[in-house]
């Protein structure tokens, strides 16, 4: 039986869709260890997986400095001292999170295979080297130079062909630069050859080792200057049980009522909940729609009435296709989850990546226009929301345009699509 070991940090979002490819896996006959975050351990076991340790809990160690292309601290640094500081601060995570992925490595009776997420493949290439064994980089959003768009973290505004193509590279030095001394401790720690993240990034695409992005192409088409090995496969969703139901106060309030928005931040705006759920609510009753709120580690909040509701974690799976429409932040995974259940989204990026699939979902004609976070706090904060979620909830264009890209997403396997490529590399 190949013994494969996924490895992925982060904040949920970094983290769910790979319990689900893990599970994929565990069904095709591997033993599949999942090395995350404490926080993380219920849900890894829950879908059947091993669970390994990595140290540097967001969940513990708020604001949270993960990974360079997926950072979740709750606004955008501000000028040379904000962007140092968060340099710093991820560099200080990602050197933990070497000696931890090793450590990781280290337990059980062998790996066959690594499958490495954004976050954990600079690191988890020496370990591989090391081991004498493959890894397949399996990120969930693109990071790869192209002339189509610029990084993801850029904000999502185009810098022309040849702009984008020097910002990917640029990009690509900065996450060198960022894993730095974490390489050179991993790989004395491992017994190798001095060498630099830029080096050993540079090995693996030499040998033409495949990139499989866990995005679908209904957001980001395949570049076509991208070299061949870069594919664009589709989600992988986060694992349920089969029959996980929704709460009973969730079902009833469901039933009482035509559908309601779904408003939640996830990992975003630490400490706002009360700020946040105050507006969300006059917002909702301004648009004279119904809401559930998702707490998420806002601790999103309101009191319980007969048009909102608050909610804690519940699979996006079975609860989005019960909204009119859902107000979010767009993390990739909550995106994906909107889009997938044909339903309108009213966009509210934060940080890192999230303009940039705000921007996509705008761009499909599923989602209003964006409300960057930061406007959440302008004196028309409710009346521009409640006009967002409001005509989100009732323009047939959105919810049609929405629906079409939900079919079309429908015929992606995206976790059949690593199956295959894991059976061919432990075969």
């Amino acid at each position: 039986m190949p013994r494969i070991l996924l490895a992925a940090a982060g904040s949920y979002g970094d983290i769910a869709p790979y319990t689900g490819l893990g599970a994929r896996l565990l069904a095709d006959g591997h033993h599949v260890a999942l090395a995350t975050h404490d926080s993380y351990a219920p849900l890894v076991r829950a879908a059947g997986l091993e669970f390994r340790r990595l140290p540097a809990d967001p969940r513990t160690r708020h604001p949270d400095p993960t990974a360079p292309a997926r950072p979740t601290a709750p606004a955008r640094p501000t000028g040379p001292a904000g962007r140092r500081d968060l340099l710093r601060r991820a560099a200080a995570f990602v050197k933990e999170l070497g000696g931890g992925l090793a450590d990781a490595a280290q337990q059980g009776p062998g790996t066959d295979l690594l499958l490495l997420s954004a976050t954990t493949a600079p690191l988890g290439r020496n370990l591989a080297e090391a081991m004498g064994i493959p890894a397949l980089d399996l990120p969930l959003v693109p990071g790869a130079p192209t002339g189509d768009f610029a990084p993801v973290v850029s904000g999502g505004r185009s810098l022309g062909r040849w702009g984008n193509r020097a910002a990917g590279r640029l990009s690509l030095r900065v996450i060198d630069r960022l894993y730095a001394d974490a390489t050179r401790e991993l790989r004395a720690r491992l017994g190798l050859p001095p060498a630099t993240p830029r080096t050993v990034r540079r090995r693996a695409e030499a040998a033409g080792r495949p990139v499989l992005h866990g995005v679908s192409e209904v957001l980001v088409p395949r570049p076509a200057d991208w070299p061949s090995g870069l594919e664009v496969v589709g989600n992988w969703w986060p694992w349920h049980a089969p029959d996980t139901q929704l709460p009973p106060a969730l079902h009833d309030f469901l039933a009482a009522g035509p559908p309601p928005v779904f408003l939640g931040f996830g990992s975003m705006a630490g400490g706002e909940g009360e700020r946040l759920g105050d507006l969300a609510v006059r917002a909702l009753r301004r648009a004279k729609v119904r809401g559930v709120l998702q707490s998420g580690w806002a601790g999103l909040t309101a009191a319980p009435t007969d048009d909102v509701l608050t909610i804690d974690a519940v699979p996006h799976a079975l609860l989005f296709p019960h909204m009119a429409a859902v107000v979010h932040h767009c993390g990739a995974g909550t995106a994906a989850a909107g889009l997938r259940a044909g339903i309108p989204t009213v966009p509210v990026p934060v940080t890192a990546d999230q303009p940039f699939w705000a921007a996509r979902l705008a761009s499909l004609g599923a989602a209003t226009t964006p409300i960057p976070f930061k406007d959440l706090s302008a004196e028309d904060a409710v009346a521009r929301l409640a006009d967002a979620l409001g005509r989100a909830a009732t323009d047939p264009a959105l919810r049609e345009r929405a629906g079409h890209a939900a079919r079309r997403l429908a015929t992606e396997d995206g976790a059949g699509a690593v199956a295959a490529t894991v059976a061919r590399l432990t075969t």
